[in-house]
Parts: C-alpha cells; structure tokens; sequence
C-alpha cells in the first residue's frame, strides 16, 4: 500500500463562468424592481393589465387620426370610408385648422408677427437669468423686456412703457438721495414711494407730452381680444417674474424684528393663502371698480395678473422662509462676525443658501401658478383649455368634437411644465456643493 501524499499544484486560470441568468441583465433588475416581493408581483401584474387595457383601447383610436378635413362630419365619413361603418378615429384636423386661434385667441391676423416677435424676445431675455455662462452684459436686455413686451402685445405709444420704466429709475435716484440724508430704511421707504407716485400722477401726462412731440406708436389691440396661449404665457410668465422678488421681500418681512413689517407681511401670506385664487380673481374683475374712481378702466388682464403676483407670492414666501429655517445658526453668526449689515448678509451668504435649498418648493409653485392661468375663464377671458375650445366647439363645422382639444391643449402645458421641472433639476445638480 502507497502511503506517499503527492501535492498537485494548479499552474493555469480556469475559464470565466458567465453568471448565473437571474443575476445579470435585464432577468435581475425585474427580479429587484417588479417581483421581489408578493406585494411587488401582483402590483406588477395590476400595472401591466392597466397599461395594456389603455393601449388596446386607445391605439386603434390614434392609428385611425385624420388630419385633412374641414368639419367633424367629413373626419367621420373619411374615417368610415377607410376602416369601415362604425369605426372612429381621432380627428386632429382640428387642430390643424383652428391652431391659430389656440395660439393667438382673437388676436388681429394681421399683427401675428407682434406676439411672435415678443415670444422670441422673451426667449433672449430670460436666456441669461437661466444659463450663466451667457453674457452677462444682456441682463439689460432683460430688466427693460417687460417694457419691450408690453409695447409689443398691446401696442399704443412708445413712451407709455418707457414711462413706466423711469420710474424704476427715479425711485433708485431717491433712494440714492435720501440714504445719506435719513439713513436705510427712509431710502427704502423712498424707493417705493416715489415710483408709485411718478406712476399714479406724472407717468401719463409726461407719455402723452412727449408723444405729442414724438409720436411713435404700434396699433393698439384691446385685452378682450387676447386669447389661447398667448393669454396663458403672458399671465404666467408675468407671474413668474414678479411673485419670486416679492415672496423674497414677505420672506424677509415675516422673520423682521420689526413689529409693523412682521406683522404686515404675515397678515398679507395668512390672508392670501387661505383665500382660493378663483375668490381674488372674482375680486379683480368685479369688485375692484367699486373702489377706483368713476370712470377708472382698469385693464383687466393686468387685474388678473396683479392678483396672480400676489398669490404665487404668498406661496413663495412661505417656501423661502422653509429654506430660511434650514439653514445653520452659525451662518448667520458668520455674517455677523465679517461685519456684513443686513443687506449684504442676505444678499452674500444667507439667501443665496436658501433659494438653493427652495429651488423644488419654489418651480412647484410656478408650475402651479402656469396651470392656474385657466383659471381666468371664469372673469370673462378666453384661455387655451376652457375658452378657446368652448368656441371651436361651438362653432357648427366642429360641434361634438371632445377629446383631440383637449389633448391638444394638455400636451403644451406638459411640455412646458417638464421643461421647468428638468430646469430645476439641472440647477439642483449644478449648485450641489455637498461632499460626496
């Protein structure tokens, strides 16, 4: 009997196995996300019956689309002849016949260019605000477009708009004059003030003298004949531009030492956000002429934006102030202890923290505020979604038609809506500083 150990020693690597099919590819992520569990399997299986039962239905309903016809009946007929009595079809024709109006409401034909130019414009103007790597030299641009974009939609004189905007300067020129005199707060005070006045007495009375001079002027159109999306950007995107420096001020109001202020600006949020928005638009178009003087035409849709402002900014107010509530006491103390006033501390440290800590809060609220501009159907103003289609529907060439508007009119608010939404992520990415 052989009682020797031999030792075999292995002098080459055995070949790679592939691993095993439920832990590679697409068979393991389903295994993790769709059937881990019991709960998971049925969810799964519920989700799966769903979507195939919507496609089933819906995609024989697409496949069928007519997109040349002049009424609803011709789309029926056309779809008939095609695929057989009874079938039905969406009929985009429409779309493809009415776009104009979906676009531009009741807008003069004739001065189409006027929106479209404004649209474009308004694309320059916030191109920079958005993307800081474009010159910085065209936030000029930006600060006078209101301006340039009022003038455009509305027509009218020149020196309307620019009028307004010597105010912005004659309030910086008095805040200028009286802070060395009276110290921060009267220049603040004065700031406000004295524009509002420029704006209440002198504004129109010094447009109509230069104009007598200069006459330099678009055709006018009414508000009444705004309509579609065009309506819808210029509420939201006023909204937008105005309600974000004015919830920065209630912010800061409401946390103020100061006992007037604080209890102005949380009296002002409190008030706002407990009233629905459809209340302090009634309020606009209604009740607001009882309290100007007889004779007042005040336009309607700048009521309807003024109360847009005001109740995006309350809401803003409130997300900023979260941000403000999230951030260290030890960044205030920084401030303190650089020698930073007031203005500089939040201008430098503090608030720029906290609109980065707000940023999903606050595109929430604007997504919201855009949507909400449907809303203005109900005094009197013909918005995309409600007012618009009611008329193409009425209309005897387009009378039972339902779904392809809608649908239509959704699709554009969800683009831009996503647009938003993807914009805030990129700027939550770029502005994360954390260590990871």
């Amino acid at each position: 009997m052989n009682t020797s150990n031999s030792t075999f020693v292995r002098t080459e690597m055995l070949p790679q196995k592939a691993p095993p099919i439920t832990e590679a590819g697409a068979v393991k992520w389903m295994r993790e996300n769709l059937f881990s569990s019991p709960l998971n399997v049925l969810l799964t299986v519920l989700g799966v019956g769903a979507v195939a039962y919507l496609v089933l239905h819906i995609a024989p309903w697409l496949s069928r689309s007519v997109w040349n016809a002049a009424s609803l009946t011709e789309c029926r007929q056309i779809i008939e002849a095609r695929y057989g009595e009874g079938a039905t079809g969406a009929c985009w024709a429409v779309i493809r016949e009415r776009w104009p109006q979906y676009l531009f409401g009741f807008y003069p034909q004739h001065l189409y260019w006027r929106p479209v130019l404004a649209f474009v414009l308004l694309c320059v103007a916030v191109a920079p605000v958005l993307f800081d790597k474009l010159p910085r030299k065209m936030l000029w641009f930006s600060l006078i477009y209101p301006a340039v974009g009022f003038w455009l939609l509305w027509g009218g004189s020149v020196w309307v708009p620019v009028a307004a905007l010597a105010g912005f300067a004659i309030g910086y020129v008095a805040a200028q004059v009286v802070k060395p005199l009276a110290g921060t707060i009267l220049a603040t005070i004065a700031a406000v003030v004295t524009p509002v006045l420029w704006w209440l007495f002198l504004a129109g009375p010094a447009a109509d003298a230069v104009h007598s001079v200069l006459p330099i002027a678009l055709e006018s159109v009414r508000s009444r004949e705004f309509g579609g999306f065009i309506l819808a950007f210029t509420i939201g995107f006023t909204g937008i531009a105005f309600s974000l420096p004015l919830g920065v001020m209630l912010a800061l109001g409401r946390q103020s030492d100061m006992f007037i202020v604080n209890k102005l600006s949380v009296g002002f949020i409190e008030f706002i956000r407990g009233v629905p928005l459809i209340t302090l638009l009634f309020t606009a178009s209604l009740l607001l002429n009882y309290f100007l003087p007889p004779g007042t035409d005040f336009d309607i849709i700048l009521r309807v934006i003024i109360m847009v402002v005001l109740f995006a900014a309350a809401y803003i107010a409130e997300v900023i102030r979260g941000g403000l509530a999230a951030l260290p006491r030890g960044q205030y103390e920084a401030a303190d202890a650089l020698g930073l006033d007031y203005w500089k501390a939040q201008r430098l440290i503090i608030m720029p923290q906290a609109l980065k800590i707000s940023i999903p809060g606050i595109v929430s609220t604007f997504i919201g505020l855009f949507k909400d501009t449907t809303l203005v159907v109900f005094v009197g103003l013909l918005d995309p979604l409600k007012g618009i289609t009611d008329a193409v529907r009425a209309s005897t060439d387009w009378k039972g038609i339902y779904w392809e508007p809608y649908i239509f009119v959704g699709t554009i608010f969800f683009i831009f809506c996503f647009g938003m939404s993807r914009y805030s992520m990129y700027l939550e990415s770029k502005l994360k500083t954390d260590h990871r």
